[in-house]
């Protein structure tokens, strides 16, 4: 299983989440798992976790011809390398024989490079990604959601070879009884990274638009901060508004909760009325899924990945347009309509039900059991 990051990695997200959970989940009497990245400052050059043998050399700049080496002097006892490609390639296109190659992608990154680079590199970005995809397209596949399924098809893929795994999550769906009480204030939460291609700077906006219907409002921010990013791209929104914010020590329009305990989070999530999460493409969108499970139904742009986690907007409100006006609408408007609001956080928790780890493991199995292992 070849990778950028590990699941001890600093800078680990959900995809790094799911690979350990997949291998951990699988079939461990059956399949053994060698996970090779870069090493980071702290880390074991091996180490096993979960009875995963998690091996690391090497930085970014040097790790493809570690795993190179790795492969060629282990060659005769493994059946299968993974490239899972997360912006990050290893190439084994042109090391590994095709029968051994599996190839693993959460989300192609399309529109992101647009908000994250400038002219030239976004344009080269966006082509090079589809060149880079093709060497892959006859290899065996497996990503998370059919919206990802579909970007492949579309640029060559053969569909008999994509094979779509399900997400899962790390606790069991609350029974409604567990949920908090909501709060008496029409209350927002965005959880996750401070980029621009996640739509942080949206969700003030739209937030900005809904403080005009009701004065009370709240939004809470939760996640990692970024300074830098706060005054430079958030701040201004706040000011052309007139939101005040702080720490969660005092009541503010937006209150920044920083980091908090994976207990903190579902409290919050299922306090809060709604999750906005109107990134532009995700590999699916775990918390939103995460959100359901403790109550709380999710607001989310109509981009591949998020419309996966919502069902097709049968288990979530989708915002077709993706901008802060329609954000807005859509949320003053779940306010406004109790009953609706009600079915859907029903629907939306109920849908949420179907997402576990074991069920993941299982569909790897089954995944590898169409794939027998090639004679050495």
């Amino acid at each position: 299983m070849l990778s950028w990051r590990d699941i001890k990695s600093p800078d680990m997200g959900g995809a790094e989440i799911f690979t350990h959970e997949m291998m951990r989940n699988s079939d461990l009497s059956k399949y053994s798992f060698m996970h090779f990245s870069p090493m980071f400052d702290g880390a074991e050059e091996k180490e096993d976790i979960d009875g995963i043998l998690y091996i690391r050399s090497g930085d970014l700049r040097s790790v493809v011809f570690r795993a190179r080496k790795y492969y060629q002097e282990h060659n005769e006892r493994i059946d299968f390398v993974v490239d899972q490609c997360n912006t990050f390639r290893f190439f084994t296109r042109f090391w590994v024989q095709a029968e051994k190659r599996i190839f693993f992608i959460h989300q192609l990154t399309r529109e992101i490079w647009d908000i994250q680079s400038r002219f030239p590199i976004n344009k080269i970005g966006k082509i090079m990604e589809t060149s880079m995809l093709q060497l892959s397209k006859n290899d065996l596949t497996i990503t998370v959601s059919q919206s990802t399924k579909q970007d492949l098809l579309d640029v060559g893929f053969d569909e008999t070879n994509v094979t779509v795994l399900p997400e899962g999550i790390d606790f069991t769906p609350w029974k409604k009884s567990e949920f908090f009480e909501k709060e008496p204030d029409p209350t927002f939460i965005y959880i996750g990274r401070f980029a621009k291609y996640k739509g942080i700077d949206t969700c003030f906006e739209a937030f900005g638009k809904i403080k005009h219907e009701h004065k009370n409002a709240r939004l809470w921010i939760v996640g990692k901060k970024d300074e830098h990013y706060i005054n430079q791209s958030l701040l201004p929104i706040c000011t052309q508004y007139g939101l005040t914010y702080g720490r969660p020590e005092e009541k503010y329009d937006v209150t920044f909760y920083g980091f908090v305990t994976n207990e903190k989070k579902l409290e919050l999530m299922s306090r809060a009325h709604l999750l906005f999460m109107p990134s532009i493409r995700e590999g699916w969108g775990l918390i939103i899924t995460e959100a359901a499970a403790v109550g709380t139904p999710s607001i989310v742009y109509n981009s591949p990945g998020l419309r996966d986690a919502v069902d097709f907007g049968r288990t979530g409100y989708i915002v077709d347009n993706n901008d802060s006006g329609g954000l807005a609408s859509i949320a003053l408007s779940a306010l406004q309509n109790s009953e609706n609001y009600d079915n859907m956080r029903n629907a939306a928790h109920a849908f949420s039900k179907q997402f576990n780890w074991k069920a993941t493991g299982q569909a790897f199995n089954e995944f590898m059991e169409k794939s027998p292992p090639c004679e050495s």
